[in-house]
């Protein structure tokens, strides 16, 4: 995978390129205080500087992660299966949309048009590809937008879902939630602190201070041990009260890892905050600004605040490998073992089962639908 342009030399140092120094002055408060989440979200997404506007692809063998739809397409065939049962089930009258959030190169988008049964209701269906990287956002579209055409659906984009009307039909967000910004508090023995950094030329010091805005919502956990990090996804609760204002009729469909607050607390009182590099962690996350792909576990209390907030109901709050099996995982599986041949491509298949079902062992599946609309849920209301 090639660096980036504008990426620092000195590997190791917590020096950022110019430009990405530019988008953090930024966002800079009046005295040279950059918050964590302003901080994540220029080095992730600021033009010309963050992770995610890079020219070449992150994902994959040549890039720096992987996520589930690179381990099998049955994984996106399970997620096709909830996402046409949930059309079907849509108001007649309306014309559905199908709106994946942070599609990244389009793998999972290809993968889910293809899968997607031709009695999924009403025709013609939108497929709305939404990222506010425009370079990610290209590259989804130029993947999906041929199986697109030859499915009948209509493909459209955006860099914003705030740019869309009303949304009759599914929003999936696959891994978007640990990308977001989120603010980093740390407990002194007394009170809460607000962690983030200051700027010396390019080179990046790390700060804290006391916190210049409220924290909304339930309260910050209690009887926490001295330098326990609380981790507030704050871009997270944002897209969810997005999604809130445009979801009209469905369901909303959220995979990604984390773990309730006080989970949190306890398995990581020094935070989550990340960086991965070539498929490997970084030890610095901040020595790694615009180069690496940074990600904080998802505050699932708070992510489920935000949803009831915005008129959701929590259908279903559940490990991912428990939704995959409502979805019909098991009786795909087994009808692609059928279908392989050759004993080892059938040990390939068992083994990328496997990892799908026990690899994302944090990971779980979030279900929203409108409260007092109409709704899909799929099965019985399980609420977190």
């Amino acid at each position: 995978m090639a660096t980036p342009a504008g990426a620092p030399d000195r590997t190791g140092e917590r020096v950022v390129s110019d430009a990405l120094a530019a988008a953090l002055r930024a966002r800079a408060e009046p005295d040279g205080f950059v918050p964590y989440d302003a901080v994540l979200d220029a080095a992730l997404y600021a033009p010309g500087a963050g992770y995610y506007r890079r020219s070449d692809s992150p994902f994959g063998p040549e890039g720096d992660f992987y996520t589930a739809p690179r381990v099998h397409p049955l994984f996106a065939r399970a997620l096709a299966a909830r996402v046409a049962s949930a059309l079907r089930e849509l108001p007649t009258g309306r014309r559905p949309t199908f709106v994946e959030l942070g599609p990244g190169d389009g793998q999972l988008a290809e993968q889910l048009i293809l899968a997607l049964p031709e009695d999924t209701g009403a025709r013609p269906l939108d497929y709305l590809l939404v990222d506010r990287a425009e370079e990610r956002l290209a590259e989804a579209v130029r993947r999906t937008e041929p199986v697109a055409r030859s499915r009948g659906i209509r493909l459209q984009s955006s860099t914003s879902l705030a740019g869309h009307g009303p949304v009759a039909g599914v929003v999936v967000a696959n891994e978007v939630m640990d990308a977001l910004p989120a603010r980093r508090l740390r407990f002194d023995g007394t009170g809460w602190g607000e962690l983030g950094i200051r700027l010396d030329g390019t080179t990046v010091v790390p700060s804290e201070r006391s916190p210049s805005t409220d924290v909304p919502g339930r309260p910050l956990p209690s009887g926490v041990e001295r330098g326990t990090i609380v981790e507030l996804p704050v871009g997270a609760e944002s897209l969810v009260r997005e999604i809130a204002d445009h979801l009209v009729a469905g369901v909303a469909v959220i995979l990604d890892y984390g773990m309730d607050e006080g989970e949190l607390v306890r398995a990581h009182p020094r935070g989550t905050l990340a960086a991965v590099a070539h498929h490997r962690a970084v030890d610095d996350p901040l020595s790694a600004l615009g180069h690496a792909d940074l990600s904080v576990f998802v505050n699932f209390d708070r992510l489920r605040d935000a949803a009831r907030a915005g008129g959701l109901a929590v259908d279903h709050d559940r490990p991912q490998s428990e939704a995959l099996d409502s979805w019909g995982l098991s009786s795909l599986f087994d009808a692609e073992l059928r279908a392989t041949v050759g004993a080892e491509a059938q040990v390939r298949l068992r083994l990328a089962v496997k990892n799908l079902l026990f690899g994302f062992a944090r990971f779980r599946a979030l279900e929203l639908s409108p409260v007092g609309r109409a709704r899909s849920t799929g099965a019985a209301r399980t609420s977190g």
